[in-house]
């Protein structure tokens, strides 16, 4: 137990309330191959496929499957492209919300290897697009990457420089304070979402504080068992019900979709706890042994599993505990 870090911010099974280390792990629990027998055959009936819920009944499931089963979002050339910082300068509505970030890349080098970012896409919660450019590499590119892309050169002629689109970006996720109050510390930064984000802010050259991300890749529910990372068109599809990235990428999709499973994992239901076990706030790789430390040997001898699970926590800080205010 001591290195198993289990805890109630684990997915768990909604039959025989077992445990299990990732979303992964739960399927494979329920309908893989080798499925457990009764939980598989009640969640054939009354399970939902995406989010892996059970209910009371074949209705309760047929209606919710009509707020779970989610549409793909329009293309990004269907809507407004445009961000009118105004509607955002002056926003501080004294809470953490979250902003989503998706970034295309062209190559830069001999071999056209080098990753250089050549679009961006900021929506917000609500999916409203938030800003949308074309960013103008720092280098000469060498491979448009076309076919995955979709951005071709005469795009990027008159693009936005690096600098503009680091100002904008930042603006918009410190709501809108100047820069020297960054600098100062002296703001309430948005939660910035996406799917491998610290290779879009190495691209972009952008700086953000740690705590305030939230990438898809790096969520361990959300991965492989071996802790390897699923493609955002995969989780797309697993989780919410659509397929994305048929062709070119559109960045506002991957920003919307991010977004989605963003707040499907902050909606996990643990705040609550019917066996009374507290909610850990913070939880980290040394919480889970310094809570067994606390104990004697022999009084952890004489516990019972329950018991043991009540002292144990997870390696991973659960995006629940957002939804409770607890960002920091």
């Amino acid at each position: 137990m001591k290195t198993s870090y289990h805890s109630v911010h684990q997915p768990k099974c909604g039959v025989c309330q077992k445990y299990c280390r990732s979303f992964q792990s739960l399927r494979e629990h329920i309908h893989g191959p080798l499925s457990k027998s009764y939980c598989s055959s009640i969640f054939a009936e009354k399970g939902c496929i995406l989010c892996l819920k059970v209910f009371d009944s074949v209705d309760s499931l047929a209606h919710h499957n009509d707020s779970c089963q989610l549409l793909a979002p329009f293309p990004l050339d269907m809507i407004k492209t445009t961000c009118v910082l105004s509607e955002i300068a002056g926003e501080s509505d004294g809470g953490h919300k979250a902003v989503a970030i998706a970034c295309e890349m062209v190559g830069g080098g001999s071999n056209g290897s080098l990753d250089l970012c050549a679009r961006v896409c900021l929506v917000d919660e609500a999916e409203k697009l938030l800003f949308h450019t074309y960013v103008l590499p720092q280098i000469p590119v060498t491979d448009y990457r076309f076919e995955v892309t979709g951005i071709k050169e005469e795009l990027l002629r008159d693009a936005m420089p690096l600098v503009e689109v680091q100002e904008k970006i930042l603006r918009i996720l410190y709501n809108g304070d100047s820069m020297e109050s960054i600098r100062w510390g002296s703001v309430l930064a948005k939660v910035l979402v996406g799917h491998n984000l610290e290779h879009d802010l190495d691209c972009l050259r952008v700086n953000y504080p740690d705590h305030l991300l939230r990438d898809t890749a790096k969520y361990q529910p959300l991965m492989k068992t071996n802790l390897v990372s699923y493609s955002l068109k995969y989780l797309t599809k697993t989780y919410l019900g659509y397929e994305i990235q048929n062709g070119a990428h559109d960045p506002y999709e991957d920003c919307v979709s991010a977004m989605r499973l963003y707040k499907q994992m902050r909606s996990q239901d643990h705040q609550m706890n019917k066996t009374g076990w507290s909610l850990l706030p913070i939880e980290d790789s040394q919480s889970s042994s310094r809570a067994f430390d606390s104990f004697a040997s022999v009084e952890l001898d004489q516990m019972t599993p329950d018991e043991l699970f009540r002292i144990s926590t997870s390696n991973y800080r659960c995006w629940c505990l957002d939804s409770l205010g607890q960002v920091l």
